[in-house]
């Protein structure tokens, strides 16, 4: 009989643990009214759940059950709290509309983290869909850019239900997103790329709640320009073979 391993290695699965717990202070946050706190918490939850990762790597303790307990957290901070988010700020008079909308959500980001567990990495620059962290992130920065400028009324409703619907789509996708977690911290990079690098952090910094919901559109924008490329090269190839 094979030895059952029990041995859970502390140090990454705490961060994991402080993951779920900026989640879950942001559902009760979004309960209680107070959406700032509750975006501000999906935000931090992102920093520990780029730790754990980490810490696991470089202290060489990944182990499946790490895998499993970060995915369950992932789900709580990055599909159950944007969700309630967006349902307790912009569709609480919407009805069924509104809960299915953040139901549709929370569903997509389960699917996603569960074909991400089954799934082949071995190409390590792209992820196949957009990634659960960057779905809760436009979410909440949307709520940032629209408290910064006022915006409101129906035409918000409108706009936050298909982004809502787009993001929970692009999530269960093909769509190919490229993977910033995993840079190599040996790789060096052409020195206008720092440049630029440098300047959008100005710039952010200059109107955080402004520039991080176009960061973060941008990021959605990045994955469909690389899919309508690939599409346009598979057919400049078949027309060339032709």
């Amino acid at each position: 009989m094979h030895k059952v391993n029990r041995k859970i290695y502390i140090l990454p699965n705490i961060f994991t643990a402080m993951n779920a717990l900026c989640g879950f202070y942001s559902v009760v946050s979004s309960i209680n009214g107070n959406f700032m706190a509750a975006a501000t918490a999906v935000i931090v939850a992102m920093f520990f759940d780029i730790m754990d990762g980490r810490v696991a790597r470089m202290t060489n303790t990944e182990s499946r059950f790490g895998m499993e307990f970060d995915s369950l957290s992932d789900l709580i901070s990055f599909g159950v709290a944007p969700a309630i988010l967006l349902y307790m700020w912009v569709f609480p008079h919407e009805g069924r509309v509104g809960w299915l909308t953040a139901f549709v959500f929370v569903i997509c980001g389960a699917l996603r983290l569960a074909r991400f567990n089954v799934s082949d990495h071995s190409d390590s620059r792209f992820f196949t869909g957009l990634p659960i962290p960057a779905a809760a992130f436009i979410c909440v920065t949307w709520f940032l850019f629209c408290n910064k400028t006022g915006f409101e009324g129906k035409l918000l409703e409108v706009i936050s239900i298909i982004l809502s619907y787009l993001v929970a789509f692009l999530m269960v996708s093909n769509v190919k997103y490229p993977c910033l977690k995993k840079m190599d911290k040996d790789q060096k990079i052409p020195f206008n790329i720092l440049v630029a690098v440098i300047l959008a952090i100005v710039l952010i910094a200059s109107e955080p709640q402004i520039m991080l919901f176009i960061t973060a559109f941008i990021y959605l924008l990045s994955g469909l320009v690389i899919f309508i490329r690939s599409i346009h090269a598979k057919d400049r190839n078949s027309v060339e073979s032709e």
